[in-house]
């Protein structure tokens, strides 16, 4: 049997998100498993930090591959991250469900397509993102 390659990765910058919202890493895991559920991904562990005086990391080990955030409440600022491989996964529906829990001011989205032999870039538009959610 011969696998494919193919992969999709989403990573977005938040910028403008409550400083609340970004350093409750209980809430965070929270909503991580249940974007990974919204892509239809399969949590296979999960890892949070809450860091001192303020900040959060949570990484969702998948059976497709990766999700997560890493936050900065000081700035308003989070990095989500979000690589799937195969198909069968739409890490972007991740990535909306993530930026309609965190309602930031402005969003960075890049959208790579990988294991094609080159990497391609996008840059998705937001409201189509979301769109993919409600």
């Amino acid at each position: 049997m011969e696998y494919s390659t193919f992969g999709r990765h989403v990573a977005a910058d938040l910028w403008g998100v409550s400083f609340d919202r970004l350093n409750d890493v209980h809430t965070l895991q929270s909503q991580l498993i249940e974007a990974a559920e919204v892509s239809q991904a399969s949590v296979l562990s999960v890892q949070a930090k809450q860091f001192d005086p303020q900040g959060a990391t949570v990484l969702l080990l998948l059976a497709e591959s990766h999700l997560s955030i890493h936050t900065y409440p000081e700035k308003g600022f989070a990095a989500i991250d979000c690589y799937t491989c195969g198909d069968t996964v739409d890490p972007q529906s991740a990535i909306a469900y993530l930026i309609e829990a965190l309602q930031p001011e402005r969003t960075h989205i890049k959208k790579l397509i990988r294991g094609m032999g080159e990497i391609m870039v996008e840059q998705p538009d937001v409201r189509s993102i979301a769109h993919t959610v409600l």
